[in-house]
């Protein structure tokens, strides 16, 4: 785990550059850095490790003199202390493949077992070295082999070619760039924005599509010019700057309607199991995060299995800690805090929990930092509660299991059963049913979102599981200055819908969700806030045999109309209480909704709208409306936290360009 960056082109004055890049991500990898600089192929590539698998001699970049079988392995890299892991001469050396490696391959150890059944010799026991091997033996290849989470860039001396690739679901960031004739990637935006050759400049359309998904949607990021590999794709840089990109693997599915539920739940067991067992594979301590929710709390069961003595790890918010012992609604209608609950699992199945109260001030006063991490806006408030979470975890250990993912593949978002419920209505014409809508809108009577969504397919009105939460076309339209001509999110999702056209509505749900809220939203605050604090964050569910199995069950056993992952609530029944398994899903609430009636919070986001960053995107009577109408009573709050958090992210990303400070611990 770690973090990388590089770029073609370079040359012997080249090291300061590649330094720096390194330097503001040394975040993600605390334990050693390494750059390597071979001028006469032209290339340069950093990296800054964190360890957790062959701790002494897993070092990049990993530099193999040829593509011999027994060919010798270096590495420019240095310790934590600044002293080099090999000798001078080793450290200098110049080898034909040379790789930076961020991530884990889970299956190394059966790679490497089959790579050394064809002859093939190893002088470290890393993963990484089994990953530039498997990519000399069975070349573009090796991906299909791979069990993990990854985003790589190989070097070959000879050929002067770059081959990068990215992991099946997104789990790993990948980012590049070209400028004047130069690929210039890496683990995080702000390292390019390191690189002489980039000058900063905002990507509006990015900005346009934010509104509506609540985060950057797009193949190319807010900054202009910037764009992601995206998930199941590599590419190949050659000689002369061009790219040969292309994917690799997509998921499809095979439903199983012969297997009986009771086999399709032992299946599951069985993957969910087997997957954990490969996710624990590390030279340090693996821990566990820990919620009110079945994913996280599966997890930990079945580590639990494999390391009674686990450490799990949760936090909640004072005012529903303060709701619980008053035996009242907190903010967000929780009788329980999200702490309350993860302790009582934790003694039912007698494992440690650390836990943290995050204050309204600790907060708030995190935001900055977060936008910085995040590099990218992200409106999502729970990256703020991930950040607090990981960084009480990274006192205790350097790796922990998360549990994003179950519910894409399992169907496990509440959304997914409006298909079901409108079967109900499937004798009415649509026509109707859009007339009796409008009447309803008109007249405020309740109900005319469920007749519309039953008058249409999800491909009209489903884009992502921010649905109803951020800004409609129209309403984007309205906010920013200049209006927005920008494709709406129906035209963007509509290629991925093509896909499954064939497949029934919540399936196809669930596709463009892997593909857009998944890898945009649910992913990409996984990592960004683990890395903030030098933490490995571990997804088992994100594992390609579990999709495998997810991809053979019927619709049906995954939701209905009462409720959702009918069949992985039962699978977790082998591992957890029953009670606790049906529990209904709860999300991780935050209290922002009250938060933002508050004189206090009130005043300091107005200063905001009415600021003027503000008035160079948007419409700021719009967002003092938006604003106004929230502290009356209506709920506002997602809206509002899309733009607030965009104003800030700009700031530190455009006018200030400095760092935000690092809050203190409490």
């Amino acid at each position: 785990m770690c973090g990388i960056c590089g770029f073609t082109q370079a040359d012997d004055a080249s090291l300061p550059t590649l330094k720096a890049m390194c330097d503001v991500m040394a975040h993600r990898g605390p334990d050693g850095e390494g750059q390597y600089i071979d001028a006469e192929s032209g290339i340069a590539l950093g990296h800054r490790r964190l360890s957790l698998i062959d701790l002494a001699n897993g070092n990049q970049p990993m530099v193999r003199s040829t593509g011999d079988h027994a060919a010798v392995i270096t590495s420019p890299a240095l310790r934590l202390d600044g002293t080099p892991c090999g000798t001078p001469e080793q450290a200098a050396a110049k080898g034909r493949y040379a790789i930076v490696f961020n991530g884990e391959i889970y299956n190394y150890r059966d790679l490497r077992a089959e790579l050394e059944a064809q002859g093939w010799r190893f002088q470290t026991n890393s993963d990484t070295e089994v990953l530039l091997t498997g990519y000399l033996a069975w070349g573009e290849g090796v991906l299909d082999r791979l069990r993990g989470m990854f985003a790589f860039a190989i070097w070959d001396r000879d050929t002067r070619e770059l081959f990068c690739a990215r992991d099946f679901f997104g789990i790993k960031p990948f980012y590049y760039t070209q400028q004047n004739g130069r690929f210039i990637f890496a683990s995080e935006i702000k390292c390019i924005l390191e690189h002489p050759d980039y000058t900063r400049e905002l990507n509006r359309e990015a900005l346009e599509q934010y509104l509506c998904f609540q985060f950057s949607a797009l193949p190319e990021t807010f900054f202009k010019g910037i764009f992601k590999l995206a998930p199941a794709h590599c590419m190949t840089v050659h000689a002369d700057g061009s790219i040969t990109e292309r994917r690799y693997w997509r998921p499809e599915y095979n439903f199983d309607a012969q297997r009986s539920r009771q086999d399709t739940v032992e299946a599951i067991d069985e993957a969910v199991r087997d997957s954990v067992r490969y996710h624990n594979v590390a030279d340090v301590e693996v821990g566990s995060f820990l919620s009110s929710g079945i994913d996280s709390s599966y997890m930990a069961a079945c580590l639990a299995k494999e390391n009674p003595d686990i450490k799990t790890f949760t936090v909640g918010f004072d005012c529903y800690k303060n709701a619980a012992a008053n035996n009242a609604e907190g903010a967000g209608g929780m009788m329980r805090d999200e702490i309350s609950w993860a302790h009582e699992l934790a003694d039912e199945l007698h494992i440690a929990n650390t836990n943290k109260y995050i204050g309204e001030d600790e907060y708030w006063e995190s935001l900055p930092r977060v936008q910085w991490h995040m590099d990218e806006p992200s409106a999502d408030p729970s990256a703020v509660a991930l950040y607090f979470v990981d960084q009480i975890a990274a006192t205790q250990v350097k790796a922990v299991l998360s549990g994003e993912g179950a519910d894409e593949f399992f169907g496990g978002y509440r959304i997914y059963q409006t298909p079901f419920s409108n079967a109900k209505l499937s004798w009415a014409p649509k026509g109707l049913l859009r007339g009796a809508s409008g009447v309803m809108r008109k007249l405020g009577i309740r109900g005319a979102n469920y007749l519309e969504r039953a008058s249409e397919t999800p491909e009209d009105w489903y884009y992502t599981n921010a649905n109803g939460v951020a800004f409609t076309v129209e309403e984007r339209a309205q906010l920013l200055r200049g209006g927005c001509n920008a494709p709406t999110p129906q035209q963007l999702t509509a290629p991925v819908y093509a896909e499954v056209k064939d497949l029934d509505e919540t399936t196809r749900m669930q596709y463009v969700d892997l593909y857009f809220w998944l890898v945009g939203d649910i992913l990409l605050k996984t990592d960004k806030m683990s890395m903030a604090h030098s933490l490995e964050s571990r997804v088992p569910f994100l594992d390609r045999r579990v999709f495998d199995v997810s991809a053979t069950i019927p619709t049906p056993l995954k939701a209905n109309e009462t409720q959702t992952k009918l069949t992985l609530r039962e699978a977790s029944e082998r591992a957890i209480p029953k009670d606790w398994a049906q529990k209904e899903k709860l999300g991780f609430p935050v209290p922002v909704v009250n938060w933002l009636r508050q004189d206090r919070y009130y005043n300091q986001v107005k200063e905001w709208f009415t600021g003027d960053i503000a008035r160079e995107f948007f419409n700021t009577d719009e967002l003092v409306r938006l604003l106004d109408e929230h502290k009356a009573g209506a709920d506002r709050s997602r809206k509002i936290w899309i733009v607030y958090m965009f104003l800030m992210w700009y700031k530190i990303y455009f006018v200030d360009k400095t760092v935000p400070e690092k809050p203190k611990a409490r």
